[in-house]
């Protein structure tokens, strides 16, 4: 790897450690040659009023969709993306953003889709680092080109499409990252974004939310063992959200923190599933 690993104790714990850095070890790190940092979030004014020193935006609205289909910008693209943004195929990339990092797992879900090798979430996100008083800067850095290679995307071990999904509806595990009410067709996350409400038959509600504590950082490892004690980790697992920003943050604790084997993203998510001619849905509880 491009860069250290973050020592921090915390860490240990995780399956995967490596996937994760600290804002002490992101702060003392900064400059350092190999690293790039990526801030993505919803709320895209967020990077104008302040960002951490050196970070470039990644818009996962903007950057990250086709602009005609409902899908992931293209090999191409996402090469041209990191050529623009001065990203180098090995460079170790931070990626962190507001909402506990549901973007940023986005974001970070992408980079793994076209094989990035060194990618990294910040614990705690945005809202650390700015709740701890760090370093914030408004300067917008133009890196040099780094002619980054044309990549293959990898899906089949990271994505689900609606066939996998109607699937695991008899056989699998899935699992509705979104709210208790969002879950029981009680409300939206965003108006009029889906026809019908409810949730997919037989998936259990563990909303992401639970995944981080009141301070945005991630729950120990042995509290998120017991928020998912009820699923197989050797056993395929489908996660879905609204939209697949709160199910890529799951998709994250499950695989890289509870070393998850066989966790997919079901990006289409309740936009698509909520919107689909004779689609079953449920509203139990």
């Amino acid at each position: 790897m491009a860069v250290p690993l973050d020592p921090n104790p915390k860490f240990s714990e995780y399956a995967h450690p490596e996937r994760l850095v600290s804002p002490q070890w992101l702060s003392a790190q900064l400059g350092s040659k190999g690293l790039k940092v990526v801030e993505s979030d919803e709320d895209a004014l967020l990077y104008n009023i302040g960002h951490i020193p050196g970070a470039v935006r990644i818009d996962w609205h903007k950057d990250l969709n086709d602009p005609l289909t409902r899908d992931f910008i293209s090999p191409e693209a996402f090469a041209a993306l990191m050529d623009g943004k001065g990203i180098a195929h090995d460079d170790t990339v931070v990626i962190y953003g507001d909402k506990h990092n549901w973007w940023a797992a986005y974001t970070f879900w992408i980079f793994e889709m076209y094989g990035h090798p060194d990618v990294r979430l910040l614990d705690g996100g945005r809202d650390a680092w700015m709740s701890e008083e760090r370093d914030t800067s408004y300067d917008v850095p133009n890196y040099p080109a780094s002619r980054y290679p044309v990549p293959t995307a990898s899906e089949s071990a990271l994505r689900a499409f609606v066939g996998d999904v109607q699937a695991a509806v008899d056989k699998g595990a899935l699992i509705d990252a979104r709210t208790p009410a969002e879950y029981r067709g009680e409300e939206s996350w965003l108006s009029h974004a889906a026809i019908r409400l409810g949730h997919i038959p037989s998936a259990l509600n563990i909303p992401c939310d639970g995944n981080v504590m009141a301070n945005n950082f991630f729950r120990s490892r042995k509290e998120l063992d017991a928020m998912y004690s009820d699923l197989d980790p050797s056993a395929q697992t489908i996660v879905y959200c609204h939209e697949g920003e709160r199910s890529s943050h799951s998709w994250f604790t499950l695989k890289y923190l509870l070393g998850f084997e066989n966790v997919l993203n079901y990006d289409g998510a309740w936009v698509e599933w909520g919107n689909m001619v004779r689609m079953p849905i449920a509203k139990d509880s």
